[in-house]
């Protein structure tokens, strides 16, 4: 049969129709259908056996110290390295054969650059094990196979896209050449160039095989100690609370007997969810069928490199001497009920949904539209709400972690993840930033929340293969948390602001304001699944309409609108919706020991004072930054006072992180045995903040304290009424202005607000959102954690030793690490970056010195006081030294940006208001 077949296959109707979005699990076609009916995968082995064994393949220990269950790639993987750093009392456990579940049927393809450093740092890992690391250490082969890969671009952005990813690559060694058509056709002559704006080729990306790789970690496993025992599936998980009244894990149970354990990983893929629901966890993922077709042989395919078309949303995968063609669609079928019994199976493939593929794959290689199709390979996978994988400690029970939801991705991330999830285990915490992975990224209040697991999946599926730009916002599932205040208000802050032509991003499930349109208002509608399964596509969407303007690597059209909020900012005043922002609790009989414990600052001065300081890990990597008020001793006045008739602390924190905060400290209370409650007061209170050179004068208008430096000094805070609303004022800045933050009850917030803006109204106050505390923050050099400030970085590496206690002999969490560091000198460092050329930079600019790499951007953002880009990164010393500031000093910088070079100038103190002068009150 051709490729291409029919346009429109010729079905015969089995089935009454479904819900939108129910789609058939099989069709039945008549017999005149052009398309093949073989289901196969096209591997040459597979671990599948007929023999009928039922049973274990070994006897189940009594007890181990970990239990991975789930057999495919990252069960294996995670089995592999948490051998590797030297336990030898683990087990794994698969239902059927390893592999059986979703893994056998892979594409297997590893691709070496992602916008993301992370990620390039994990792939580069799960390549080297599969390529060499395995064979040299068992002598069998994996099947990798090097053939390389080649991103598609047909227009401008994408090559834009595609340049960036090259320039990321030079910081860390992976050879990549952007090509022009021509070029293009010299190394794939079978494909057509003719819309193309160029390619990105990289020569040492490859193809894994699924059961070569899973069995040759396994043995490496086994001759280290570990068991791993087949056709034993998991029944239940037996978890238990200790006399603190926290939950553990205790024991996994199956039909032929039970394992004690400590730790249980969850590797089980589409079946996680159910595998979470014993124990009580929340594992937000959902059942997709995914698919690709293998075609017959195509002379001259040979030794070609995998292609992924993004722009046309298909990959390409060699296979031999013929090609697996696979890719995202727009409308998905979800696999509703996932069947325990689901093994080394396929679904019939649905034309219907797979047919938006071909056209894309026959236009970028003609010869497809003559070549048949051998077989087709529709399985299941499992997708995330980011699709991001779902790792580390579930926060409902300790012991029980996750490493799943891998978006059909877990070959291709297997190696990097199972040695950071392995880590993870033994040591508390994983060795690289695993934040965007880590299961505490999402609040828990949307983990179990199916509407917004299921659009927001089907968005990121979707979007896939979209061109990753700076400000990208999802439509899915949005309004699913807005200002705590609103349940009460007639007509609550997220429609005040709105109607002020708030353009709002999404964090936490959170509405938070982006930017103020001119435009009027632009409303964040109802998800219209991008009109699949019959969904009425949204019209006239205003809010789409702006995000589809921003899409670009360029400075956005509304860049004089950022400009003006933030120089009014500096200029006079503006107010700042931060209600977003986590606002903890922290009281009890060891309320101080945990507070000496858990922040590197000493947040024990007297009451009234605020801190702002850091929480680490053991080695002293940054697990938060955040501010810590210590309270009076006083009866409950709540959401501003909690009962205490001790030590209290009030603490703020980055709406964005709040719940990885709030599973940071209570980890920590619960290691260290503390007796302390942790309250979350976050959806009670509303904040603003009111900042620049007008807002004293504005505020004396509308608190009743005097604002003087005197009475209120900077990083103090204290209970004051504000137009006859009792509030907690706080002396702080993120802008790097003077300003007062105001943390209100959320009855209060319109009013005070209104009264907030009717004083302001003579000095020209504006409303301004993040877009503008981005610019303004990084201007002052002020740290955005999960940017320029992660669980890998220390605070004496990011220029926050200021924060650190090191003076006092009070011990906390991290500090060895750093006197270590400190001993031995700083082998990277933060440093400020300055460009003359008004260029936009967005972070994963690689940063030369003296025309070496030694790092790349973390984030950057265009500064309108200073009138320049501005950004941070972090650099090394190629030779291994010591980074000093000499070593700063003494370079001649550039930094890449999609390819080309700009002279760069370096700071180790921000260039706007070193002296600090402004936070104080001090102007002129």
């Amino acid at each position: 049969m051709a490729f291409l077949g029919t346009a429109a296959p010729r079905v015969m109707a089995c089935q009454k129709p479904l819900l939108p979005l129910c789609r058939a699990t099989t069709r039945c076609y008549s017999s005149q259908s052009t398309h093949t009916t073989e289901k196969s995968v096209p591997y040459e082995k597979t671990l599948k056996q007929e023999d009928g064994i039922s049973g274990p393949t070994k006897p189940l220990p009594k007890f181990a110290d970990v239990v991975v269950i789930g057999g495919g790639s990252l069960g294996c993987q995670t089995l592999y390295h948490l051998c590797k750093l030297g336990m030898t009392n683990v087990v794994l456990l698969e239902r059927d054969r390893l592999t059986a579940g979703t893994t056998w049927h892979t594409a297997g393809l590893l691709w070496q650059l992602r916008p993301s450093d992370t990620e390039v740092e994990l792939l580069a890992h799960t390549r080297n094990v599969i390529s060499s690391e395995l064979e040299e250490e068992t002598g069998l082969e994996t099947g990798w196979i090097q053939n390389g890969g080649l991103f598609i671009a047909s227009n401008k952005q994408r090559l834009d896209e595609y340049k960036r990813l090259m320039s990321l690559g030079k910081a860390y060694g992976i050879e990549s050449y952007v090509l022009s058509p021509a070029e293009t056709k010299d190394l794939y002559p079978l494909m057509n160039v003719k819309d193309l704006y160029g390619t990105l080729y990289v020569p040492k990306d490859g193809t894994m095989d699924p059961a070569g790789t899973c069995t040759t970690l396994s043995r490496a496993a086994t001759a280290r100690g570990a068991t791993v025992i087949e056709n034993c599936p998991v029944t239940g998980i037996q978890v238990k609370v200790d006399d603190l009244g926290i939950k553990r894990l205790k024991a996994v149970e199956t039909a032929h007997g039970t394992i004690q354990t400590p730790c249980v990983v969850n590797c089980a893929g589409v079946w996680a969810t159910k595998l979470g629901k014993m124990a009580g966890v929340n594992v937000p993922l959902i059942a997709m069928h995914h698919a690709y077709v293998v075609t017959e042989r195509i002379e001259g395919i040979q030794n070609m490199p995998n292609v992924r078309d993004h722009d046309a949303s298909v990959y390409l995968r060699l296979q031999g001497d013929a090609l697996s063609v696979g890719g995202y669609e727009h409308n998905p079928i979800f696999w509703e009920d996932v069947s325990d019994r689901f093994a080394f199976s396929l679904f019939d493939l649905d034309w219907d949904v797979f047919m938006q593929h071909i056209d894309g794959a026959v236009n970028r290689v003609p010869a497809l539209e003559q070549t048949g199709i051998k077989s087709t390979v529709c399985g299941p996978e499992s997708f995330t709400a980011d699709h991001k994988p779902l790792m580390g400690e579930a926060p409902e029970v300790r012991g029980f972690f996750l490493g799943c939801g891998f978006n059909s991705a877990g070959m291709m991330l297997g190696g990097g993840c199972g040695k950071e999830l392995a880590h993870w285990i033994i040591h508390g915490r994983p060795e690289k930033d695993m934040y965007g992975y880590d299961i505490r990224r999402f609040h828990h209040s949307l983990t179990n929340n199916n509407r917004w697991i299921r659009e927001r999946s089907h968005e990121s599926y979707a979007k896939n293969y979209s061109v990753v730009f700076p400000f990208d916002e999802p439509l899915a599932s949005r309004n699913m948390r807005k200002d705590p205040f609103h349940q009460v208000c007639p007509k609550d802050f997220y429609i005040v602001l709105q109607e002020q032509g708030c353009v709002f991003q999404e964090r936490h499930g959170w509405e938070r304001p982006g930017w103020f349109n001119r435009d009027g208002p632009a409303p964040v509608l109802d998800y219209d699944y991008y009109s699949a399964y019959d969904v009425l596509k949204n019209t006239d969407y205003k809010y789409s309409e702006i995000l589809g303007k921003e899409y670009t690597f360029d400075f956005p059209p509304h860049h004089d609108v950022i400009r003006d909020e933030c120089l009014t900012c500096r200029n006079t005043v503006a107010v700042f919706d931060m209600s977003y922002f986590g606002k903890f609790y922290l009281n009890g009989p060891d309320a101080k020991k945990a507070a000496d414990w858990l922040f590197t600052a000493d947040v024990n001065k007297a009451p009234g004072s605020t801190v702002y300081t850091c929480m680490l890990n053991k080695r002293g990597g940054v697990e938060s930054d955040l501010t810590v008020s210590r309270l009076e001793p006083s009866p409950a006045h709540l959401p501003l006072t909690p009962e205490s008739n001790g030590e209290a602390y009030y603490l703020a924190i980055g709406g964005g992180v709040a719940q990885h905060n709030w599973s940071h400290i209570q980890a920590v209370l619960q290691d260290q045995g503390f007796r302390c409650t942790l309250i979350d007061h976050t959806e009670d209170m509303g904040m603003i903040s009111i900042q620049g050179p007008k807002s004293r004068e504005l505020l004396q208008e509308v608190l009743d304290s005097d604002l003087s430096s005197d009475a209120f000094p900077f990083s103090t805070h204290k209970i004051v009424n504000a137009a006859g609303h009792k509030v907690r004022a706080m002396r702080l800045s993120f802008v790097g202005e003077m300003g007062w933050e105001l943390h209100i009850p959320k009855e209060s917030c319109l009013p005070v607000y209104h009264a907030v803006m009717a004083a302001g109204a003579k000095y020209g106050i504006c409303n301004a959102g993040y877009r503008a505390i981005d610019s303004l923050s990084i201007e002052k050099g002020y740290r955005h954690w999960h940017a320029d400030l992660r669980p890998d970085d220390t605070p004496l590496e990011a220029g926050l030793a200021f924060t650190c206690k090191m003076k006092t002999s009070i011990p906390f969490l991290g500090r060895k690490a750093l006197e270590a560091q400190k001993a031995e000198g700083l082998r990277r460092r933060i440093v400020c970056f300055t460009v003359d050329e008004k260029v936009p930079m967005f972070g994963l600019e690689t940063i030369f010195r003296n025309g070496v790499p030694v790092g790349h951007l973390r984030r950057s953002e265009f500064g309108f006081a200073i009138d320049k880009t501005i950004g941070y990164g972090y650099i090394r010393n190629p030779d291994g030294g010591v980074v000093s500031p000499d070593f700063v000093r003494s370079g001649e910088f550039t930094l890449e940006r999609m390819g080309v070079t700009y002279k760069a100038t370096a700071h180790l103190k921000s260039p706007f208001d070193p002296e600090n002068k402004r936070v104080k009150g001090i102007y002129g």
